[in-house]
């Protein structure tokens, strides 16, 4: 499995699903996600994030991996439909790197 890929085409996809590239809210769970706008998909990161911490309090190791992948999933449709690309994120975490977490939280405020 080469993660850059599937981030790669799981872009495209989520990108050809917005209401300006003609997703079709008949047909794509993503593309309804969007016609509804934005509290749809964020509602979904919020209760997904909720389904992690249930599943590693409960130590389940696969449900903390598929709602893992869920929330990552729902949060890649929020950066997409706000134009970030992941690569930012990925940069803004390099960027974070070696500086302990305290430090880091503390520069920025």
């Amino acid at each position: 499995m080469n993660a850059d890929l599937v981030l790669t085409e799981l872009m495209a996809v989520l990108a050809a699903r917005l209401p300006s590239a003609g997703g079709d809210p008949d047909s794509s769970y993503v593309a309804k996600l969007y016609a509804k706008g934005p509290d749809a998909f964020l509602k979904k990161i919020g209760e997904e994030a909720t389904e992690v911490v249930l599943a590693a309090k409960d130590q389940d190791h696969q449900g903390l991996i598929s709602e893992t992948a869920d929330l990552w999933f729902h949060c890649l449709v929020a950066l997409n439909y706000y134009g970030v690309d992941p690569a930012q994120v990925f940069a803004e975490l390099a960027k974070r790197q070696g500086i302990s977490g305290l430090v880091e939280k503390a520069n920025r405020t």
